[in-house]
């Protein structure tokens, strides 16, 4: 089955470790993942400059590296596990990718690395190729 993610969940809310359970178990179980599409505070989630405590757990990192495990897979694309931030959501967090530094006059790049900056476009699209759509609410 193919699989894409909405996530609304801030990184600190139970709900979004259960969305990156979910992810890995189905990986694990041999589905497809295709595009993880954050908004609202779940951006927050493709924050560079976030930083966990110790005794935390980075969701960050987390979804970093299944992302590299998705795409290690055999017949993987670019769209499978690719991790997605609203455009709008991410710029009222305080998430810049280059181009967005450049068009808001910026000097600060605050993306990880492994996730893009794009429109809600990529949501329809990720509903779209997929099955099945699980939304991860706040």
């Amino acid at each position: 089955m193919r699989l894409s993610l909405y996530i609304t969940a801030a990184p600190e809310q139970e709900t979004a470790f259960r969305a990156w359970q979910f992810a890995h178990a189905a990986v694990q179980a041999g589905h497809s993942l295709g595009r993880i599409f954050f908004a609202g505070a779940g951006v927050q989630h493709g924050q560079a400059l976030a930083v966990s405590g110790r005794d935390e757990v980075s969701l960050t990192e987390r979804w970093q590296l299944l992302q590299k495990q998705v795409h290690a897979l055999p017949g993987a694309t670019a769209q499978n596990g690719e991790l997605v931030l609203c455009v709008t959501a991410a710029l009222r967090h305080g998430i810049l990718d280059a181009d967005n530094a450049q068009r808001w006059e910026k000097s600060a790049l605050s993306v990880a690395p492994g996730f893009i900056i794009s429109g809600l476009g990529q949501l329809a699209e990720a509903q779209l190729s997929a099955d099945r759509l699980i939304h991860f609410p706040a």
